[in-house]
């Protein structure tokens, strides 16, 4: 009886002890959880494009959306400013106002974003600005291919094509934006019109990266121009609708075309088909802009600018993927 009651009282002087131990270890779970729940945050990212009237701009959604899918802490916002500067200014405002933490933007103008994409920049949040710059430095990195070079290996393509010798129709993306502005200049330089006097410059027109325009724009200049040789136009929607515009008017097989960006379903395809002469790969940067998006996120840190490349496709190489420009 001794020994049944002294049994009972260390059970019960142990029972305190073990329920300590219960208590002591219930916060691991908790733990646990809070770990689950900061790897399962979901970072809001706002993507402010332009617009969605040029197939160029719906692929780099394209990218940016594929690329985000493949990344579940992410979640893109998307805007589409529908080409007007303005609406793009009070969507990047809406956008800041929402709380994003990161701010992607491919701006329709320099000047009317510069002043948004800085303020969301002074707020603390990183802004990446893809394809078109803007003025200054208050944004955290710009990803884009170099317009400029792509305008120069154009110009040096086009007087190689016509051996030094004919005139050339230019038609310009929007010239408010510095790739419009870049591929021009570039073009220029490319030509070596000092050292090359049998290359003549005869028509040139703004026609907003738009194929309808382009088109417009191109019976103009076979209105004004009896004799042509090549049509440079800063997109391939542009050299696609030269190329129907001569088409229509029975003069194609008297010039060369050449335009910009690459997409499979377009310029690629077009040089394929013998509609375009030659095309120059300008990448979206949308999936390296996801990436960076996510590095930023974490707390890394970015460089300023980041340059993307370019690719030269023709009739002899277009089946092998182009050739890299170096």
């Amino acid at each position: 009886m001794h020994r049944a009651c002294a049994a009972a009282l260390l059970f019960v002087a142990l029972l305190p002890a073990a329920c300590r131990r219960g208590s002591d270890s219930a916060p691991a779970p908790a733990a646990s959880t809070s770990a689950a729940a900061t790897l399962a945050k979901v970072h809001r990212i706002g993507m402010s494009q332009c617009n969605l009237g040029e197939p160029w701009r719906v692929q780099m959604n394209a990218d940016i959306a594929r690329a985000a899918a493949t990344r579940p802490s992410l979640q893109i916002v998307f805007k589409d400013a529908q080409n007007d500067s303005l609406t793009q200014r009070a969507q990047v405002e809406e956008l800041a106002a929402q709380g994003v933490e990161l701010l992607i933007i491919s701006p329709k103008e320099s000047a009317p974003l510069t002043k948004p994409v800085a303020e969301v920049y002074r707020k603390g949040i990183p802004v990446i600005v893809l394809d078109r710059a803007v003025d200054g430095e208050e944004y955290t990195t710009f990803i884009g291919a170099d317009n400029r070079r792509i305008g120069r290996e154009a110009g040096k393509f086009a007087a190689t094509l016509l051996g030094g010798k004919g005139n050339i129709v230019e038609l310009k993306g929007l010239m408010t934006s510095s790739p419009g502005q870049d591929r021009h200049q570039g073009f220029r330089e490319g030509l070596e019109l000092d050292k090359n006097p049998g290359l003549k410059l005869v028509f040139e027109a703004d026609m907003q990266w738009l194929e309808p325009n382009a088109r417009k724009e191109m019976d103009s200049a076979l209105a004004a121009q009896r004799s042509i040789q090549l049509v440079y136009a800063h997109n391939d929607p542009g050299a696609h609708g030269a190329f129907l515009a001569a088409k229509s008017a029975g003069r194609e097989k008297e010039m060369k075309f050449l335009g910009i960006d690459a997409l499979p379903q377009e310029g690629v395809r077009y040089v394929k088909e013998g509609i375009l002469d030659a095309t120059f790969a300008y990448p979206t940067g949308g999936a390296e802009a996801v990436e960076l998006a996510e590095k930023l996120l974490a707390g890394e840190k970015a460089p300023k600018r980041i340059t993307l490349g370019t690719r030269l496709y023709r009739k002899d190489n277009v089946e092998r993927g182009g050739e890299e420009i170096r």
